[in-house]
């Protein structure tokens, strides 16, 4: 019985090493050699891994910046460009200059533009409650505040107001990661850029019901007018499915279309406050 314990355990013994050398000899011939910079670049970029820069974390644009010929088309918005170059510079590649963005909100219609027409009491979700009706308003574009793009956002940078209950962006914090979009799902956030001095303009509307529809419901919405689109004189908004867009590489910021716009749909931001000779001279 002993000798049958001692040649079971000396087979397993055996069997054990010559399993080990095969997996070894395996190994060594399917093994991938992964460049040793990979992991240097990782150490250099902030390892928010908030998948903005459109790879799975900061080990995914690590590899894509190691392995690539250029930088073209290559960025960590949370690191922004301080870092590129840096590692740029490590990596003896030109990093691509782009300018500083930002997430922007693009619905106004707060509670008092914009009333509530029933309550809605289910699971605090935006996903959850767009899944089940448009929303607590009559405008089912609109934002629905329950804050799915503050709980996405890994940064602290968008916050919901809660006299407004709309999402606000702190400018000091937000890294232009697209968290937020991604959260959202009636699709009013958008990354744009920053502008210059942090000014920009937009359209803080994402309503696509014609002008009479989305005056019921909310007096700040767009109603499709078309006068911000004759009045732009670089030909930086255009009007579709009854809603202005400003495209943000053609505006410059001249805000001739903020003084036409007749019912304040469209915002400016950090602008210097107009006097009022000059707004009268822009209405007329």
């Amino acid at each position: 019985m002993t000798d049958i314990l001692i040649y079971t355990i000396l087979t397993l013994v055996v069997l054990g090493v010559v399993a080990a050398i095969v997996l070894y000899f395996v190994a060594q011939k399917f093994k991938v050699e992964e460049d040793p910079r990979i992991d240097i670049v990782e150490g250099m970029l902030p390892g928010a891994n908030c998948g903005g820069c459109g790879y799975p974390g900061c080990r995914g644009l690590s590899e894509a910046l190691v392995k690539s010929d250029s930088m073209d088309g290559l960025r960590c918005p949370v690191g922004g460009d301080s870092t590129m170059q840096k590692i740029g510079d490590f990596l003896e590649k030109t990093p691509a200059k782009s300018e500083p963005m930002i997430a922007v909100v693009r619905c106004a219609g707060n509670c008092s533009v914009r009333p509530k027409t029933t309550l809605y009491l289910g699971v605090q979700s935006c996903a959850v409650e767009n899944a089940i009706f448009g929303g607590e308003s009559g405008c089912s574009f609109g934002c629905l505040g329950k804050g799915d793009c503050a709980n996405a956002c890994s940064f602290g940078a968008i916050k919901i107001n809660p006299e407004t209950e709309l999402p606000e962006v702190n400018p000091e914090l937000c890294t232009a990661c697209g968290a937020c979009v991604k959260a959202c799902p009636k699709n009013i956030i958008e990354i744009r850029k920053r502008g210059p001095k942090d000014r920009r303009v937009y359209v803080a509307c994402s309503n696509k019901d014609k002008g009479a529809i989305t005056r019921k419901v909310c007096s700040v919405g767009c109603i499709g007018c078309g006068k911000c689109v004759k009045t732009c004189p670089f030909e930086a908004i255009t009007l579709t499915n009854n809603l202005a867009y400003i495209d943000h590489n053609k505006c410059r910021l001249c805000r001739k279309c903020v003084a036409e716009c007749p019912v304040g749909a469209i915002q400016e931001i950090n602008f210097p406050e107009r006097k009022p000779a000059e707004t009268t001279a822009q209405i007329n």
